[in-house]
């Protein structure tokens, strides 16, 4: 008779315990994971644009990765492509779907570039997504993320 209360009380101690806690510590590991990950790295790749068929390359040199408040982050990047290549402090909402980190700017201003709204998917090493900006073009970009070559 004695098991059966004591079986209870353990049924109720495990049915209190707040599962929250693990949920919690895995967005932080997911966290610190991206931070590492995308800290000195390379987005390598190109876009399309629906003002030509062209296929052109990009490059966003990624110096750092830091969390500000909620969901917001700001990339320190140097972004290349065209006749365009400025440092700047980029500031994108991340969205999480499951363990994979989707950037998001809704008619973001990019210092000496314009107006952006994107979304991007990362995913292991590669990264896909939408763009636009202000004066009316869009497309889709894609490539590869790789650690960047450090300075000689």
């Amino acid at each position: 008779m004695t098991r059966l209360p004591l079986a209870l009380l353990l049924a109720l101690a495990l049915v209190s315990c707040d599962g929250s806690k693990s949920a919690e510590s895995e967005q932080e590991r997911l966290e610190r994971e991206f931070t590492a990950r995308m800290t000195g790295s390379v987005l390598a790749g190109k876009f399309t644009s629906n003002k030509s068929d062209k296929v052109h390359e990009d490059r966003y040199t990624i110096s750092k990765v830091s969390k500000m408040a909620g969901n917001i982050w700001v990339f320190q990047a140097r972004i290349q492509y065209g006749d365009h290549d400025v440092n700047v402090p980029v500031p994108v909402k991340i969205l999480w779907a499951g363990d994979t980190p989707v950037l998001t700017m809704t008619d973001a201003g990019v210092p000496g570039l314009g107006s952006f709204t994107v979304r991007l998917l990362l995913y292991r090493d590669d990264y896909a997504g939408t763009w636009a900006n202000s004066q009316g073009g869009g497309g889709l970009m894609y490539g590869r993320i790789e650690r960047a070559t450090p300075a000689p």
